[in-house]
């Protein structure tokens, strides 16, 4: 029974720490080990990037490493930094009269007219709302100059090394570029943001109007509507940037994020490299973060076992065939004797593909065990010998 009771409070503890930490405890695939990934399709684009959010596999690249505008599809770092800056989002935002009538897209914002933030994001993000990007900026950091500094921050932090922003919108700007490898990396990193995802992964909304009482928003993102598994993310258009597209799709537990700068046929070209991927790859989760391993033997103890885990997982993005190449060493005792330590490391198990080392975690033992006390160790060589007291 002690040990039916350890498994299941394993078991419960294993799926809240999974839910609160998976993202810190899955380990990122080592592009070095595995072969290069390859799709058939390509892209006109001036650069392209497709990868996996999730492991960072990349599997078509095109000078993704050379600094562009990128038009509107700005907008994604600015709706991050938003969310994570305002502590509220059904806080209500009085438009400040600098935010109005901006060049560009609108959603045709009015001075003092009062909506939520959460509502500026959706005319943000849905209709590409220049006039919603400067509204949230001013009421998020007071200033255009004081956010563009919290955007910079936000892509540093989600990976962005080719980035400068010098506006919330997207508008043509010297100073304002990037690149199609930082703007996945930094979609990817919004995408693990609830709210964010909620709204760009929408269709249409309304929200409020001064002078209609509402709002429609339609997603100018087609791809929502003819794409499987399609959850965003934004378009754009300048002169200077050409044609935008940051999309984003998710099938099986595989998230794909697709970026391309210039690129005439943007939707096509996007759905033909996305479809690709999901044709050729899968997501396998080798190991699970906190995983119950298996019982080891215990000598000299209160219970027969001691119960084993390891807490980092491992999640892979395969081919069929590579997924055959993949499988595990453990390295374990065949017995364990008491006293044993609740998290003691008893071992590690290793994964390969073929004869190269991709991870390898340490394994712990799950509850502490104590060893048997005297008294029980005298009672076991009389009930052994045969002697009555």
């Amino acid at each position: 029974m002690k040990k039916i009771f350890f498994l299941a409070m394993f078991t419960v503890c294993v799926a809240l720490i999974s839910f609160l930490q998976s993202d810190l405890n899955v380990q990122a695939i080592s592009q070095d080990v595995l072969p290069n990934a390859t799709i058939s399709a390509t892209s006109s684009a001036g650069s392209a990037f497709v990868f996996d959010a999730d492991t960072g596999r990349v599997f078509y690249e095109k000078n993704a490493d050379t600094k562009r505008a990128m038009a509107s599809t700005t907008k994604i770092a600015t709706a991050i930094t938003v969310i994570e800056n305002v502590k509220d989002l059904d806080a209500i935002v009085k438009v400040d009269k600098r935010a109005v009538g901006i060049e560009g897209t609108s959603i045709y914002l009015r001075e003092g007219e009062e909506l939520s933030v959460r509502d500026l994001l959706y005319g943000l993000m849905l209709r590409s709302g220049n006039d919603a990007a400067c509204a949230l900026a001013y009421y998020t950091a007071g200033s255009i100059e004081d956010f563009c500094n919290l955007m910079n921050k936000t892509a540093e932090k989600a990976g962005a090394k080719n980035t400068n922003f010098a506006n919330p919108h997207g508008l043509d700007n010297e100073n304002h570029y990037t690149t199609a490898r930082d703007l996945a990396r930094i979609t990817a990193y919004a995408l693990n943001n609830e709210d964010f995802a909620q709204i760009v992964s929408t269709k249409n909304i309304k929200i409020p109007s001064k002078e209609e009482g509402h709002r429609f928003l339609a997603s100018k993102n087609r791809l929502l509507n003819s794409l499987e598994g399609c959850i965003g993310v934004k378009t754009g258009y300048t002169s200077k940037a050409g044609r935008c597209l940051v999309s984003a799709a998710e099938r099986d537990g595989l998230r794909v994020v697709c970026v391309v700068l210039n690129c005439g046929p943007m939707f096509e070209e996007s759905a033909e490299m996305i479809n690709d991927v999901f044709s050729k790859y899968k997501s396998y989760e080798i190991l699970e973060p906190y995983q119950y391993i298996r019982d080891i033997p215990l000598e000299n103890g209160d219970v027969d076992t001691v119960q084993v885990y390891s807490k980092k997982g491992l999640k892979l993005t395969l081919t069929e065939k590579e997924h055959q190449e993949i499988h595990l060493i453990y390295d374990l005792p065949e017995t364990l004797t008491a006293p044993v330590k609740s998290g003691e490391v008893i071992g590690n198990v290793e994964v390969y593909y073929g004869k190269h080392l991709l991870f390898s975690e340490k394994i712990y033992t799950i509850e502490g065990v104590d060893s048997k006390l005297l008294k029980d160790k005298v009672k076991d060589i009389i009930d052994r010998w045969g002697v009555e007291i």
